[in-house]
Order: structure tokens, then C-alpha cells, then sequence
């Protein structure tokens, strides 16, 4: 698994610094929930996953929501005094990992409790992720009378030999009875896909999107795969055993993912997410793009707080002792300068169709945007509303854009060099 990024030493109790605390609560607020626990390791994935059997006592599934039920009680003393002590969660993701390995009255109690700490709005968003044969009828209504509002299946592919490429278990049939039973119980559907496993040919990639479209889910997720170092695809590819990934299949396949969600109604949002609607938007990935607030629970989790950035001990064994002693299981932050902060903005709300405003670019971009306009990688609409439109072109060269426009970031006053 990937180590942890570098940064200073958080106090032991979590402390924020003031400035922080005073930026605090200008957007949303939102909690993500980690949940380690897998049935067995995908090859690909290098999230901070474990199995029943390399965890023991004080640090498994049963004891799991006492320990987050202590770091919520960190967080309420560390955000005691600002802005967000009496903001409720606007959204809040259940992710992994596995969260439906875990009973659904646990899910569901886990959610309580961070009602009871902060509070849900109204109109809260919560979400959690399931492989399509860690649910039923039963569990998803315990879910959605607990509270839970969608759910985002990792359904990947609809192909057989790609699932087994990618180390997947779930019977592919078994994804429109777990669709059928979520909105049986009311709760709105995600589908996760993803595209370049070695193998997979774009018929397959076609065949995986009609699959999805027959099930008229109302929000779909299409990710190009990524072999990372350290995974078991890693170690394969690496030893001939499996191709990388190829630039030229992976666009032509977003090409085709783009074109037949669109057909279908389903429009982008975010260069990887597409939706039926706004109100089928994923308002808590919208508030990681756009940079907003959210504390992060679990094992290895990421927060983020008034321009702060802090992580957590990522096994959870260290994250339940650090618990244990009532101490912030984080062990490493880094508190962003304007710069960095003007730069993540970009970096993150360039990719959400007409997110990121023009007027925080020196008058000095004007030249690249002439430029890519030129080049069908910005639609027309950028000069009408005075936003970053994204062609599916430009979805393609996305970074790139990114890194030219950081040139001309607004910065103090003055240009970004």
C-alpha cells in the first residue's frame, strides 16, 4: 500500500491552528467514513484495505463503531469554538474498502452517532459504497430507514474475464437485483466502472456500458484503470505478466463511455462522473472538488478543515491505540499556504463543468484561453458565463490545461511565477 504523504506532526490532540479554525464552515461540511474491512484484496486496488484475517482484537469489524464513536468525540473537541461546531453534516460517504461487510445496524448506529455529534441537514446526502453481493432487500431497508440516501455500487465491469483480471468476485447478474433492491428501498444509484483492464477489449467496454444502462442507474462513475505501485497488477505488469494500460485505448474508451452515457441521458459533471440530473450529482464528491470542508474517520483517513490537511494512522490497530489514549489518531498534516490553496482550487474545480471562475486568472491567461478555445479543448460557454467549460476534448487533456492555467493564478494580487 502506498506510504502516507510527508508533512509535519499534528499535536497529539488534533489541535487546529486559529487561522484555521477561522476559515472554517465558508462551504459545506462533510464526513467520510472509512471502512477497512474487505472480503479478499482486489490486484489493482491500493486503497487501505485489510481482511477479516490480519486483524485481531481491539481492531476488527466488532469493535469498529466504538473506536469511531471516539474520534468523533476528538472531533467535536477540536472544532469546539468554530464555525462548524454547530454546522451539521451536509453529506456524509461511507467508503472502503467494503462499508456493507459490516451489518447495517452498525452502519446505521455509526450514522447516529455522528448525528448525535454534529447533526445531519435536512437535506443531507449519505452514501455508502457496497459491492453488489454484500447487500439485500433486507439490509438496504435498514439503510434507508437509518437515513442513507443513495448507494454507489463497485460493479467495475459487466465482463466475466475482466472481473477476473481486476480480482472481482461478484457475479455480474447479481448487480441488477442489488439495483432493484436499493431502489425497492427508496435510495438513489451510483454505478462505479472502470475501463483498461488489460484484456478488455472495447466491445467489452461497450458491452459493460449497456449492461449499466439497462439498469437506468441515476449516476454513473467511469475511472480509467491505474496500476500502482505495490499492487499485486503492479507486480504482474511489472514482470510482463500483464500490459500496462495504453493511452490511446483509454481515450478512445472514455470517447465511447462519454457518447453513450450522454445518449442516454446521463451528462458529465466531473470528467469521471456523469448524472441523470444536478439533484443526482455526488454533492459530497462536489465538496472534495471544490475544496470545502470535512473530517474524515477511520483508519487512514484524509480531512481537510480551513486549509489544513491532516491523515490518520493507517492501520487500524495504530488508529484504534491512538484512540485508545484519547489522543487524535492523526499523524501527519500539512497546513496549505494561499498559494497552495489557490492552486488545489484550480487543480480540482477545473475538472466540474463551469465550477471554476475566469476572474481568478491574471489577465494574462487570456492568451492560452484564445488558444485552447481555438483548439476545441474549452467550449464556447467559457466566454459566455465566464467559466472553465471542458470540452471532451479538453476532459481528455485535463492536466495539462490545469498546469498551463496555474500560471496566470491570482494570487495576492499579483501573478503566480
Amino acid at each position: 500500500m502506498p506510504a502516507q504523504p510527508d508533512g509535519e506532526t499534528p499535536p497529539l490532540d488534533g489541535s487546529l491552528p486559529a487561522p484555521a479554525l477561522r476559515r472554517a464552515g465558508a462551504d459545506t461540511f462533510s464526513a467520510y467514513v472509512h471502512v477497512p474491512y474487505c472480503r479478499v484484496r482486489c490486484g489493482y486496488c491500493d486503497f487501505n484495505t485489510y481482511t477479516a484475517e490480519e486483524l485481531g482484537h481491539g481492531a476488527n469489524r466488532e469493535d469498529y463503531r466504538e473506536q469511531l464513536a471516539r474520534e468523533i468525540a476528538v472531533s467535536r473537541r477540536v472544532l469546539g469554538g468554530s464555525p462548524l461546531e454547530a454546522r451539521p453534516f451536509d453529506t456524509v460517504f461511507f467508503g472502503g474498502g467494503t462499508p456493507t461487510l459490516l451489518p447495517a445496524e452498525v452502519l446505521a448506529g455509526v450514522l447516529r452517532d455522528l448525528a448525535d455529534g454534529f447533526g445531519l441537514a435536512p437535506d443531507a446526502e449519505v452514501t455508502t459504497e457496497a459491492n453488489p453481493d454484500s447487500v439485500s432487500r433486507e439490509s438496504l431497508a435498514v439503510l434507508a430507514d437509518a437515513g442513507f440516501t443513495r448507494v454507489s455500487f463497485g460493479m467495475q465491469s459487466a465482463v466475466p474475464h475482466v472481473l477476473r483480471t481486476l480480482d472481482r468476485t461478484h457475479d455480474p447478474a447479481r448487480v441488477g437485483d442489488a439495483v432493484a433492491a436499493a431502489r425497492a428501498a427508496g435510495l438513489g444509484v451510483s454505478l462505479d466502472l472502470i475501463y483498461g483492464t488489460p484484456g478488455e477489449s472495447v466491445e467489452d467496454w461497450r458491452a459493460s456500458l449497456e449492461a449499466v444502462l439497462a439498469l437506468e442507474p441515476d449516476h454513473v462513475s467511469a475511472y480509467s484503470l491505474i496500476v500502482e505501485p505495490g499492487t499485486r497488477m503492479g507486480a504482474q505488469v511489472r514482470r510482463g505478466e500483464l500490459p500496462m494500460p495504453d493511452e490511446d485505448d483509454l481515450a478512445e474508451k472514455y470517447e465511447l463511455a462519454d457518447e453513450l452515457l450522454a445518449g442516454a441521458g446521463l451528462h458529465w459533471y466531473e470528467v469521471s462522473n456523469f448524472a441523470v440530473s444536478a439533484q443526482a450529482q455526488c454533492q459530497h464528491n462536489l465538496a472534495y472538488w471544490r475544496n470545502a470542508d470535512w473530517w474524515g474517520y477511520g483508519p487512514g483517513a484524509h480531512s481537510h478543515v480551513g486549509g489544513v490537511r491532516w491523515w490518520n494512522a493507517k492501520h487500524p490497530r495504530a488508529w484504534a491505540d491512538r484512540l485508545g489514549r484519547d489522543q487524535s489518531p492523526a499523524v501527519g498534516r500539512e497546513v496549505l499556504d494561499e498559494e497552495t490553496r489557490a492552486l488545489e482550487d484550480l487543480m480540482l474545480a477545473a475538472r466540474i463543468d463551469g465550477a471554476y471562475p475566469l476572474d481568478r486568472l491574471e489577465a494574462t491567461a487570456r492568451e492560452d484561453i484564445a488558444r485552447m478555445l481555438a483548439d476545441g479543448l474549452l467550449a464556447p460557454a467559457t466566454i459566455a458565463t465566464g467559466r472553465i467549460h471542458l470540452t471532451r476534448r479538453g476532459r481528455l487533456l485535463a492536466d495539462g490545461i490545469v498546469r498551463t492555467l496555474s500560471d496566470h493564478l491570482r494570487v495576492s494580487g499579483r501573478t503566480r511565477t
